[in-house]
């Protein structure tokens, strides 16, 4: 693979300097080393980073008389209480670390590497792995750190992730989910089209019985996951489809029926309800939308776009409506142009954001994206921006364990919503709906009113006239090569090309059953269902807690920016065609980018990003808030207003800018 995730590579660089990071932090960055070989499961790392940063949390907090512990609350005491705590933050973290990723079963390719890493790790820091008591006085920050590790993995086993004990044939499953839709094949034209198989035949299903607003699984002749490791032909299970009964931190129900942080329904196709139907004006937008996306994703087009902060960004909460901000707080100065080619900047987004190979998934993402916050030589570390100046491992553990328990909870609430509402995904909508017909002309060729609206240019039905030699649509075929006349043709992105090394795919006239979303052929779409976006919950929970944490909603400096070098960094087709700066001003910024990334990438419509980005909101303030209160269990009215209100007040350090 040509291509390694941006922020993959920033962490190797940051690997160079473990010797300077806290103890906190190099076990955070092993961590995060491991979940980039282990399956991409965002719900499981969630969990993993989520208790590797409790126990530090834990440790750290046993040896101050103020703070409170979350599942170890012991007080302690050490003649040397700094390096007391790196040894029980250490024997705890390689205890948890060590029991996840133990086995090839639960974890290829990150199995072998915890057996080197993380003992390697320990013998680096001068502690003795082999060392497992618990009790009995000999070394008492070990033996604290063992206790830690043993009740967090004891707890584990009964908070309704199902992981399982030792041995378990399948770690994390779920025997209660029985799918509902046939899967697709996806190499075949349409959704429900079984191999060797046409319309009509015996066997063959018709598209009639698919229920087109619930979830289907994709079926693929050589399935890759995202992170690269080969499953060959397989179809998808549905992953962490019992995530919502996992124990949250701090994640909410209005009531005990309802659903964590509730976003209530998506818009659906079709007639949902009883007499009179709701119309399905608004589904049907969003998958136009998600047509025209596919559309700009063609570098010949010529277009531009300013995507600096001055023309992009300060969105209010669960729109696409921001303008960008009159200058950057930290310099007073505008912020300068950041023009670029329209496709380069929406199929950089796409894969920037995707979490893809060599990933270390949502969650992952974005405590990289915190330790180069932390990373910045001005950044002065006040947790929630008032208060003493911290030492790195004081900030390390406190900022940890408030970050990773938001996205902890945004997984238990994302996957809440997904099984709660099961829907589909973009793959089943635009196939099934363009197989339809059209649903604007009543009186017109296709016409289907579960059918694609007709847009010029966009969504056409294909004609005899249309389809002649030399006119748009003469490339649209069907199977045996004849014209698709009386089909629905979309103007898209075809697919990933032939040689991604040297070739773009660019828009082209394509038949709409046959679309794909920007995404490598091996692996399509993620295996559970849309509503709501896992992105968009996990990064704006983290945002509200970075936000908080650090007292200012802006990047040091007012701005954050990540490279993407011409040619090199794209790893579905090359590109892009000019080097791209991505830019954010605030953390509110990258967030809105990570889940409307996914839009054109085609994996999600705007409700599942919106209804994402409003329920990670309620989740980080409500994280970060609940953290604060083991950092002070009674914290002052003075300390909880400036918790609460300084980070959103907008007052920018000046600071040096960052690279992510």
């Amino acid at each position: 693979m040509r291509a390694r995730t941006a922020v993959a590579a920033l962490l190797l660089v940051a690997a160079s300097n473990a010797n300077a990071q806290s103890v906190a932090r190099q076990w955070n960055e092993a961590l995060l080393g491991a979940i980039r070989l282990d399956y991409p499961a965002p719900t499981v790392h969630s969990r993993n980073l989520f208790h590797l940063s409790a126990a530090i949390y834990d440790a750290w907090a046993a040896y101050d008389p103020h703070a409170q512990g979350y599942f170890v609350d012991e007080t302690a005491t050490a003649a040397d209480v700094e390096a007391a705590r790196a040894e029980a933050m250490s024997f705890a973290a390689f205890r948890i670390l060590a029991a996840r990723f133990k086995t090839p079963k639960c974890s290829p390719g990150a199995s072998a590497y915890a057996t080197t890493t993380f003992p390697g790790l320990m013998a680096t820091l001068g502690y003795d792995k082999d060392f497992t008591a618990t009790a009995g006085g000999v070394d008492p920050a070990a033996e604290l750190g063992n206790r830690i590790a043993a009740t967090i993995l004891a707890l584990g086993l009964a908070d309704g992730s199902n992981e399982g004990e030792d041995g378990a044939p399948t770690p994390y499953s779920d025997p209660t989910y029985v799918p509902v839709n046939p899967p697709m094949v996806v190499k075949l034209p349409g959704v429900l089209q079984p191999e060797n198989c046409k319309p009509g035949e015996p066997g063959c299903i018709a598209p009639e019985l698919l229920l087109p607003n619930t979830w289907q699984r994709l079926s693929l002749d050589f399935l890759v996951l995202q992170n690269g490791i080969i499953v060959g032909a397989a179809t998808q299970k549905y992953l962490g489809s019992q995530w919502g009964s996992v124990t949250p931190f701090a994640a909410t129900r209005g009531s005990a029926a309802a659903v964590y942080h509730d976003q209530g329904p998506p818009p659906e196709l079709g007639c949902t309800a009883s007499p009179p139907c709701e119309p399905d004006t608004e589904i049907k937008d969003e998958v136009v939308d998600l047509i025209r996306k596919s559309s700009q994703l063609d570098p010949g087009d010529g277009a531009t776009i300013d995507i600096s902060p001055a023309a992009w960004g300060n969105s209010p909460l669960g729109t696409n409506d921001g303008i960008g901000y009159a200058q950057n707080p930290a310099t007073g100065l505008p912020y300068p142009p950041n023009i670029v080619a329209r496709a380069d900047f929406f199929r950089v987004l796409a894969e920037f954001w995707a979490d893809g190979p060599s990933s270390e998934t949502p969650p992952g993402h974005w405590n990289a994206i915190a330790n180069s916050v932390s990373d910045n030589p001005l950044l002065v570390k006040r947790v929630a921006g008032t208060g003493p100046i911290v030492n790195d491992l004081e900030w390390d553990a406190k900022l940890y364990f408030a970050l990773n328990g938001a996205v902890y909870d945004a997984a238990i609430t994302a996957w809440d919503h997904k099984r709660n509402y099961e829907t589909s995904r973009p793959i089943t909508l635009i196939r099934y709906m363009g197989g339809k017909g059209q649903s604007s002309d009543p009186q017109g060729l296709a016409y289907h009113p579960l059918g694609l609206p007709l847009v010029a240019g966009l969504v056409e039905v294909v004609t005899a006239e249309s389809s002649a030699p030399g006119e748009r649509h003469a490339g649209v075929l069907k199977e045996g090569g004849q014209p698709a006349i009386g089909e629905v043709a979309i103007y898209a992105w075809p697919g990933q090309p032939a040689d991604p090394e040297n070739q773009y795919s660019g828009a082209q006239w394509i038949r709409a059953i046959e679309w794909l979303p920007y995404q490598r052929e091996t692996f399509v779409t993620p295996p559970f269902p849309g509503y709501i976006s896992g992105h968009s919950t996990f990064s704006r929970s983290a945002a509200e807690v970075l936000t908080r944490f650090t007292g200012d909603p802006y990047f040091p400096g007012g701005i954050g920016t990540f490279m993407a070098p011409q040619h090199t960094f794209l790893a579905f087709e090359i590109g892009p065609t000019q080097s791209v700066e991505l830019q954010w001003a605030r953390y509110y910024d990258a967030a809105d980018q990570a889940g409307i990334s996914r839009i054109f990438g085609g994996i999600h419509p705007r409700a599942d990003d919106f209804a994402g980005r409003r329920a990670g909101s309620e989740i980080g303030a409500a994280a970060f808030e609940k953290a604060m209160t083991y950092f002070a269990p009674e914290p002052s009215e003075a300390l909880s207003a400036i918790a609460a209100g300084a980070a959103l007040a907008g007052i920018a350090r000046r600071r040096s800018g960052i690279n992510l």
